[in-house]
């Protein structure tokens, strides 16, 4: 699945997230997958999904210069897939 940056997105409420000094843990209850999110700033987009109307807002809240959109959207996607975020 590749992530629309101009959608709105948030956190699977079936996901719980544990803070990690390397960013955090991802626990999906229904599928039981565990995800890391490597970084504490991809933690931070995460978080952001929720309040932000587009996912380019959230990486603008977290502060993500836009050079690095591009490989967020892939970190993005593939949380997508792994269904730790979902389309609001």
């Amino acid at each position: 699945m590749t992530i629309d940056l101009a959608r709105p997105y948030r956190l699977s409420p079936s996901v719980a997230l544990r803070p990690e000094p390397f960013g955090a843990l991802a626990y999906h209850f229904g599928n039981r997958r565990l995800t890391f999110l490597k970084t504490p700033q991809l933690v931070a987009v995460v978080r952001s999904l929720e309040s932000c109307p587009t996912v380019t807002d959230a990486l603008h809240a977290a502060g993500v210069p836009a050079d690095r959109h591009a490989a967020y959207a892939t970190a993005l996607s593939a949380l997508a897939d792994s269904e730790v975020i979902d389309a609001r």
